[in-house]
């Protein structure tokens, strides 16, 4: 089996030799470009199993690109790097189907170990990721293949990132079961996994957008007070539920 291909997306040329070479070292297949053009031209070319994608780019923005590959449900593992280090980039490109955010400068041990991560839930090691044999999971107008690993909404195939994947079948598996951040955490992306709380926040919030007739009224992923969330199969408001007030004094809601 050949080893993973990694399409990384670097304008920096100094950068950019020097991080190829530390990927090809730690076993990696390694394409490089300069910009989005050669992105995109590689896609076609290839089969890829990982982007690290720079947000600065000559010919356009990294967090554009990532969201044009989701609407064009191009669903390849997305790691953005970024000179920009506050918590609100990250937010937004997370928001925008990234499935991990490092800071440049940044450590190329801690990339490897972000590459990997991604790689093992988008293939199949982490956390609670299903089995080829279990079923569809169906709710609302919702329908979760776990084997395919596709959602579907009213027929519709609806696009997910690997991590917003792993999230919501650990949330789907575990129904009417008050999950905490750091259950959700270990469940999804398994326990050597560094995120914060508000990392799941927003992805609980995307998550909702997609699944949800009212992303601001959630009927499936309920939010639960000083808990987490729970998933409700049939849509009934659960008891501690605190989603329709959206009052959280002590926590960051989405």
């Amino acid at each position: 089996m050949n080893n993973p291909l990694i399409l990384l997306v670097e304008d920096d040329s100094r950068l950019r030799e020097l991080t190829d070479r530390y990927l090809v070292q730690q076993g990696f297949r390694v394409c490089s470009v300069a910009n989005l053009a050669g992105m995109r031209a590689q896609l076609k070319l290839n089969h890829v199993d990982l982007i690290v994608l720079d947000l600065m780019l000559p010919d356009g923005d990294g967090l554009h690109a990532c969201q044009d590959l989701r609407a064009q449900q191009i669903n390849t593992p997305v790691i953005i790097l970024t000179a920009r280090g506050d918590e609100i980039d990250r937010i937004v490109g997370l928001e925008l189907g990234a499935d991990d955010y490092l800071g440049k400068p940044s450590n190329p041990r801690e990339l490897i170990a972000r590459i990997k991560a991604v790689l093992r839930r988008s293939q199949s090691g982490a956390g609670s990721l299903p089995r080829n044999d279990q079923k569809s999971v169906q709710f609302g107008d919702n329908t979760l293949d776990p084997a395919a690993r596709t959602l579907t909404r009213a027929g519709r195939s609806e696009p997910l990132s690997s991590g917003e994947f792993a999230l919501l079948w650990a949330l789907v598996s575990h129904p009417n079961r008050s999950l905490s951040r750091d259950q959700l955490l270990n469940l999804a992306f398994g326990r050597d996994h560094e995120a914060n709380d508000r990392s799941i926040d927003v992805m609980i919030s995307r998550l909702r957008r997609i699944v949800e007739v009212n992303p601001k009224l959630p009927r499936f992923i309920q939010t639960l007070w000083g808990s987490g969330y729970v998933f409700v199969p049939d849509g009934k408001k659960s008891g501690k539920s605190t989603d329709q007030a959206d009052a959280r004094p002590t926590e960051q809601a989405p």
